[in-house]
């Protein structure tokens, strides 16, 4: 190694340890943040549990609410919950596909594309409340669907569908131009193209949204509060255009009123809303990973 190579190294050693020092700085930093992270939420975990658990029982998920803490149960929240849930996979889940599929497979580049992309980004940032005040002036309002549950799961599968064509897209962007080129060679139509190779490579991806978008969709209380009705709802709904109440709102009530009594059911029902969750979730995984296994070549 020459003098001047030795030399270059001497002064670029400093800077070259510094860069190191930061990196390493940069690096505990991201830690921490993760450690304070998860250290808050089994904080919160542990806190709901504690006050919970005591509080669980086949009574406590089989009976309606109650003027009394001590007879309160789940029964028509968590009901409500799975229904709404279901509206929200028969309504938002189908057309958000299919945007995502005209958007990527059919619609040609160009300004229009654009706004509309642009928009659906816009769409998926909203508030949610927003979407509860567009729910109570079109479904409940001008389609007079009253405070029902048809409305509330049309106004969730609203605030949803943006995150479903989002993540749609997504899978259907990272499956290879090759495959469809291959099936166009042979003979296949575009339609033929699509349903038989590009939707089957891209439903793994297009499940993992859907478990984000069902995720939300469980756990939004904003724009409920402004269809359903803020009061016990001690039945079950036997229609799409009866009254209901969800998990979130039930936790609400409850959490709101000043007896430590409502304040322990309501960590119970947090516990439950939980439960429901990560089961919606098991079964969503569980069908993702499957068509994955079988769409691998």
């Amino acid at each position: 190694m020459s003098a001047a190579s030795v030399g270059a190294v001497a002064r670029w050693r400093p800077r070259l340890q510094t860069r190191s020092r930061n990196g390493r700085a940069f690096l505990l930093l991201c830690y921490a943040a993760t450690a304070v992270g998860i250290l808050s939420l089994l904080v919160l975990l542990a806190d709901t549990a504690i006050k919970g658990v005591p509080q669980l029982s086949w009574d406590f998920l089989t009976s309606y609410p109650s003027r009394f803490a001590a007879r309160s149960g789940v029964l028509s929240a968590a009901v409500g919950t799975l229904y709404l849930s279901l509206i929200v996979i028969v309504v938002a889940f189908p057309l958000g596909i299919a945007t995502a599929i005209y958007l990527e497979e059919y619609a040609r580049p160009g300004p229009l594309n654009r706004i509309v992309q642009t928009n659906i980004g816009n769409l998926a940032g909203v508030p949610s409340i927003i979407y509860g005040m567009l729910g109570l002036a079109v479904f409940v309002r001008a389609m007079s669907l009253q405070r029902s549950l048809l409305a509330g799961g049309l106004t969730i599968a609203l605030l949803v569908l943006p995150i479903v064509i989002i993540n749609a897209q997504e899978a259907l962007r990272a499956v290879p131009s090759s495959l469809r080129h291959a099936s166009l060679a042979l003979g296949a139509t575009r339609w033929e193209t699509v349903w038989h190779h590009v939707i089957p490579a891209a439903l793994p991806g297009i499940l993992t949204g859907t478990i984000l978008a069902l995720s939300r969709a469980i756990g939004e209380a904003a724009p409920i509060i402004l269809i359903s009705s803020i009061a016990f709802i001690a039945f079950l709904p036997d229609g799409l255009l009866d009254s209901f109440t969800i998990l979130p709102i039930q936790i609400f009530i409850w959490v709101s009123k000043p007896q430590e009594d409502f304040h322990a059911i309501a960590a119970s029902a947090i516990i439950v809303l939980l439960a429901l969750l990560l089961t919606l979730n098991a079964v969503a995984i569980f069908v993702r990973d499957r068509s994955r296994r079988s769409t691998q070549w």
